[in-house]
């Protein structure tokens, strides 16, 4: 990571930098950056090319693609059949598609096989929102002192079922971030909503929307070492199969503001997505596959009624190599990059880039564990990690999806 920014993989948990503030001289830290995720080298890909076309029932084993979306793709200058045949690897910047309504990602059967999972290691580098409350607007608390980050048990699935891996492409290649199944309102108890952030999906100002967006819920769900990984089925790497982001949203503030060091964005640095499995679940949805759901508050407590959070994901930068899942609990304490902008939790946590995404669980305002935000940002020390307060903007994204896919 570098000195504070967004944390996916190692680029994009790589960080997020914003203007210089309070919180630079205060932090005495050059940057803040995003954690993103790491990624492998932009090389040619083994996997097989070969797209299914797209229906957005879960169950189905293709993906169709709506007129009015081919209809804007065609007004890109893009061919959806020469698209999902290696095109998307152009990432020309007239090419690159970045406006909130533009996102596409039709799935490209086979593309996420286990080598290429594997391999993909690195991190994509206003109003005061009535939500941040308790007079913390403007309010940086002491750097919290490290955390380090525990292993969660195996598998996964007992442990935090509700956890996985956030795989995408990106111009510098492909890249890992983390992410949460949340609760749809629309469909108690049938969630295909995932939870994660927007640097995870977007790159912001300067960028568009990411490509082959696709979550792995409990990514190897038995604790596999990096060595023993080489010679795992695709099973084992992803025992409750390849969900693709069919549809994602994300703050305006982060596509107008965000950056490869967080920039201005970060404070709304978070994402829903929309999925549907690569190869049929046999009708069910993501939360009946995976059994569980994380519901999300949007009025969580103040900072000082907070007794822990805890944080999960899978770190990818040195000393972590992206294959296990880790997590840190600790006291919150307030991080304010401008007086302008809602005020960031922060944890003490030693995570790296590739952690970024990943849910932050507390007691909610009803009393019951809920995702009350998401890994954003950190130094390049790794020491601590900031996620965004989740007020009226986040739950606006949230409603958005939900209500997009409601009658279906």
């Amino acid at each position: 990571m570098r000195p504070i920014r967004p944390l996916s993989t190692v680029q994009r948990g790589r960080g997020a930098r914003r203007r210089t503030s309070p919180v630079a001289a205060a932090l005495a830290l050059g940057a803040v950056l995003a954690l993103t995720a790491t990624a492998c080298g932009p090389g040619d890909d083994s996997a097989d090319p070969k797209p299914t076309a797209s229906t957005t029932q879960a169950g189905g084993d293709k993906i169709q693609i709506p007129d009015d979306i081919k209809d804007r793709l065609k007004e890109h200058g893009i061919d959806l059949d020469k698209w999902k045949k290696g095109e998307w690897k152009n990432w020309d910047k007239d090419k690159w598609l970045r406006e909130a309504q533009d996102y596409v990602n039709p799935i490209i059967d086979g593309l996420w096989d286990p080598d290429r999972m594997r391999d993909a290691d690195k991190n994509p580098d206003h109003e005061v929102d009535d939500n941040d409350i308790s007079g913390d607007q403007g309010v940086t608390d002491p750097t919290p002192q490290p955390v380090k980050a525990a292993a969660v048990g195996t598998p996964y699935h007992e442990s935090a079922p509700y956890a996985g891996k956030l795989f995408f492409d990106s111009p510098e290649g492909s890249m890992v971030c983390s992410a949460t199944v949340v609760t749809d309102p629309a469909h108690p108890g049938k969630s295909d909503m995932v939870w994660t952030a927007g640097h995870c999906v977007h790159a912001g100002k300067k960028g568009g929307w990411y490509r082959n967006i696709a979550f792995v819920p409990s990514y190897n769900n038995a604790g596999l070492t990096g060595e023993q990984l080489k010679k795992a089925t695709k099973e084992q790497v992803a025992p409750y199969g390849v969900w693709w982001g069919e549809w994602a949203q994300t703050s305006d503030q982060w596509i107008e503001q965000g950056g490869p060091t967080g920039g201005q964005g970060a404070p709304y640095d978070f994402a829903v997505i929309h999925v549907t499995p690569e190869k049929g679940s046999e009708g069910k949805t993501l939360e009946e596959t995976v059994g569980s759901a994380m519901p999300v508050d949007f009025n969580a407590p103040a900072v000082p009624k907070i007794a822990t959070m805890t944080a999960k994901g899978y770190p990818a930068a040195p000393p972590y190599d992206g294959e296990t899942l880790y997590q840190c609990a600790d006291k919150p304490g307030r991080l304010s990059l401008t007086k302008a902008d809602p005020t960031m939790y922060r944890i003490g946590c030693t995570m790296t880039g590739g952690s970024s995404g990943g849910g932050w669980i507390a007691q909610g305002s009803n009393g019951k564990p809920s995702l009350v935000s998401n890994t954003s940002i950190g130094p390049v020390t790794a020491g601590w990690l900031a996620g965004p307060r989740l007020g009226k903007e986040a739950k606006g994204i949230y409603d958005a999806v939900s209500k997009k896919y409601a009658g279906q």
